[in-house]
This record gives C-alpha cells, sequence and structure tokens, in this order.
C-alpha cells in the first residue's frame, strides 16, 4: 500500500506539472512490481481518471483551461478509445510499440523547434479537432497511456496554442480518453480496481502540487523540463524495443 501510495504522488505530480495522464510512468513502475501488462494498463487508466478529472477542475479554477476548444478534441477522443480494444486485438505489441515511438520521436522534434510563443492561436474547423481527438484517444488508450504526450505538441505546434493553455488541455483531453479507456478495459476485465483507487487517490495529492508548479515556473523552463521529458521517454521505448 505504501508503494502504491508513493508511486501515486509521483505520477500525480508530473500529471499535473506536464498535463499527461501518467500512464507513460506508472504502466513501467507497475511492471517493476511485478504487474502483468494488461493489469498495469488498466490500472493507469484508473489513475488517469482521478488525476484528469481533479487536475481539470484545478486548471479551470485557475482560468488555464479553454474548455470550449477541448471539449470537441475530447468527445473525439471518449469515440476513439472505445476502439482501443479492437485495434489491440488487430495488431502486435511490438508494431503498437514502433508507433508509438514514431509518435514521441515526432513530438519532441515538434516541441524542440517550436521554441516561440505565437501571438494568434489557430482557428480549425471543429470537425478537424474531433478527428484528431478520434485518433488520439484510439491510439493512447491502445498502449495505456492519456493521449497528452501527443496532444500538446499538436496543439503549441499547429494550432499555436500556448503551452500552459495546450498543457491544461492536454490534462482535460484525458479526462474523455481515460472514462472511455476504463469501460473498455473493464469489459475485458483487465482491472485491478484495489490497487488502482489506491493509486489515484495518492496521484491527487500529487496532482495539486504539480499544478501549482506548473503555474509559478517560467514558460521556458516549463517548456526545457518537458522537452527532458519526452527524451527520457523515447528513451525508455528505444531499450524496450531494441535492446
Amino acid at each position: 500500500m505504501l508503494e502504491l501510495s508513493f508511486i501515486g504522488i509521483v505520477v500525480g505530480t508530473l500529471s499535473g506539472f506536464f498535463g499527461i495522464g501518467g500512464g507513460t510512468v506508472l504502466v513501467p513502475l507497475l511492471l517493476l512490481l511485478g504487474y502483468e501488462i494488461k493489469v498495469a494498463i488498466g490500472i493507469s487508466v484508473i489513475q488517469m481518471t482521478f488525476s484528469s478529472i481533479y487536475g481539470s477542475y484545478l486548471n479551470n479554477k485557475k482560468g488555464t483551461l479553454d474548455i470550449s476548444m477541448v471539449l470537441y478534441i475530447g468527445v473525439g477522443g471518449f469515440l476513439g478509445a472505445l476502439f482501443s480494444g479492437m485495434i489491440t486485438a488487430v495488431f502486435s505489441a511490438r508494431t503498437l510499440e514502433f508507433v508509438f515511438l514514431s509518435f514521441a520521436i515526432f513530438a519532441l522534434l515538434r516541441l524542440f523547434f517550436k521554441t516561440g510563443e505565437h501571438k494568434e492561436q489557430k482557428e480549425v474547423h471543429k470537425l478537424l479537432l474531433v478527428l484528431i481527438g478520434f485518433f488520439l484517444g484510439a491510439l493512447s488508450m491502445t498502449i495505456g497511456v492519456g493521449g497528452s504526450i501527443i496532444l500538446i505538441p499538436v496543439l503549441v505546434g499547429f494550432l499555436h496554442v500556448p503551452l500552459k493553455k495546450a498543457v491544461s488541455a492536454g490534462l482535460f483531453f484525458v479526462v474523455f480518453s481515460s472514462v472511455s479507456g476504463l469501460i473498455a478495459h473493464s469489459i475485458e476485465e483487465n482491472v485491478d480496481y484495489e490497487s488502482g483507487v489506491v493509486i489515484g487517490l495518492a496521484s491527487l495529492i500529487g496532482v495539486y502540487a504539480g499544478i501549482h508548479l506548473k503555474d509559478t515556473v517560467s514558460v521556458k523552463l516549463q517548456k526545457n523540463l518537458l522537452v527532458t521529458f519526452y527524451l527520457l521517454v523515447v528513451a525508455y521505448l528505444i531499450q524496450r524495443i531494441f535492446i
């Protein structure tokens, strides 16, 4: 219980600060503790549900969440995540890891080279936002992550959304994808609710701390830390796939 609570606090802090669901960090940690991969993904989905809902509530109170923009992406993410079980059955785990590695590298490059803040946010068709969310929701829940690891660079690099608002948007997107993913994984009976609730409740403490830190550091520092985080994710995936 103590180990799970500590993991929950750490993952929650990363979730709040970087606007991620936490699955990218949580799943490997659970594997180290001896959990089977499908159960680890199911626990991760529970944690993401807890942290994303609470974190989005805090971001909305602070005025950094643009609900109207993310709502369309979120609806698409919810619908896409419902197909995650079907996609998992079609493709091998190794193929999915290659796909995720490709998108993680893409996300890193977009953040690395897009260092400046844009003055005006792009306006795009609402249907395009739904399609973006659908694709990210289907892909992310298939491999047990929230989807914001891809969404944030898309918002910053292509739609010119300010980084702090993009981070808040990424966490709000996870609300939709994780709830839908929880439904899908519960149907497959891959969810350890006891461990998931322990980690999820503990993560709320970390989420509060992470969001407070996010709103106190400079945009430059947050971007540098975010790039470092993506580098670690890419390095982990390369080690997992090729070594």
